[in-house]
């Protein structure tokens, strides 16, 4: 049987890699403001357009739009052709109330009985 082994290689500029740079950025932002933060975000590209929507509880105020502006110039674009759209609100209290008492913990599951997580 022959199998083929396929590798993708993108600059910084991509969009791909552009949009995880971003989201990044923000969740680094968010925790240099508040360790305790909660960042669920997503970033889209397209054509001039950045727009990144999620959920984001920080206790600390973020710019969101300048980290966008400052990622792009670290990129080698100009931040100034971009528009940037932000669709972003605090976290929902139905995620909240999962997180701070998770399923495992309000069934009487304890650590020993969950799997690790590795990475």
């Amino acid at each position: 049987m022959i199998t083929y082994k396929t590798a993708e290689s993108v600059c910084m500029g991509h969009p791909d890699k552009l949009c995880d740079l971003i989201a990044d950025n923000i969740l680094d932002a968010c925790m240099r403001k508040d360790k305790a933060s909660r960042v669920a975000c997503e970033v889209m590209a397209t054509k001039g357009k950045i727009i990144v929507a999620g959920e984001i509880t920080c206790s600390g105020k973020v710019d969101i739009r300048l980290v966008v502006k400052n990622v792009l110039r670290e990129v080698g674009y100009n931040s100034w052709k971009f528009t940037v759209f932000v669709f972003v609100h605090q976290q929902s209290a139905d995620i909240a109330a999962g997180v701070d008492n998770a399923l495992e913990a309000r069934n009487g599951i304890n650590d020993q009985h969950r799997v690790p997580f590795l990475f």
